[in-house]
């Protein structure tokens, strides 16, 4: 008797519920920090969002980091395993093409988590539990939350066109030349998500500061991201 799990095709399938469960829980914690944790902070007093930082925030960075973790790992095996049953070629199809801006977006996302947001929100842990301590607020403590603030907001507009591109692979065929050099859209999308997560790591929030800002700068990442490869693939 043949159980369609016990092969390969049943390991691929495993690995993609797999990158969608733990893909949830990263993107979840994502959206939770920056449309309901922040707005709350911004209005509660110091006490309780002293012991929000101490005791909640931990918890949730522990669930969100992992699930940043877990997600890449299933995803790159999976990118790999099916390049090595159907050739690398794949991806120079729409599939690829698609499924790739998706994976350079999300390892990007996955870079600022383990990277940018966890180290600089550990030091804001920190403070807040020295300070609840009857100690002194570590003086980096402010820089260190506003850097993980950016990255943070560079995530959520990463996520956007990252969601879009990931259901396009196997959703929106797009008409992409065999032929079309695609090492052209590889330079300009370098530029374009260079010069993002380069603000994620020196810059400020500038458009992303609201949540509206955000959530329209990432839908206009992923209307740009789009058109241009339906341009520069022909």
């Amino acid at each position: 008797m043949e159980i369609a799990l016990f092969s390969l095709d049943g390991f691929m399938f495993l690995l993609r519920w797999l990158h969608l469960f733990f893909g949830v829980i990263w993107i979840g914690h994502l959206y939770y920090f920056n449309f309901v944790q922040g707005a709350f902070f911004a209005e509660t007093d110091a006490s309780t969002k002293s012991n929000a930082i101490q005791k909640l925030v931990p918890r949730a960075l522990w669930w969100f980091r992992w699930g940043a973790m877990f997600t890449m790992l299933t995803g790159v095996i999976y990118l790999a395993t099916k390049g090595h049953r159907d050739g690398f070629e794949i991806f120079a199809t729409s599939w690829g093409v698609a499924i790739l801006t998706g994976s350079t977006l999300g390892l990007l996302m996955w870079a600022n988590v383990w990277f940018v947001i966890w180290p600089n929100q550990k030091v804001v842990i920190a403070s807040a539990t020295q300070a609840a301590s009857g100690g002194t607020a570590l003086p980096e403590a402010a820089a260190a939350g506003a850097r993980a603030g950016v990255a943070s907001r560079t995530n959520t507009l990463f996520s956007i066109p990252m969601l879009f591109f990931m259901g396009a692979a196997s959703h929106l065929p797009m008409a992409v030349n065999p032929n079309a050099n695609l090492w052209i859209i590889t330079g300009v999308f370098a530029v374009i998500l260079g010069a993002l997560e380069l603000n994620a790591l020196k810059g400020k929030t500038g458009v992303m500061t609201t949540i509206q800002g955000v959530v329209t700068s990432g839908f206009s990442l992923a209307g740009v991201l789009y058109i241009l490869i339906e341009v520069l693939t022909k």
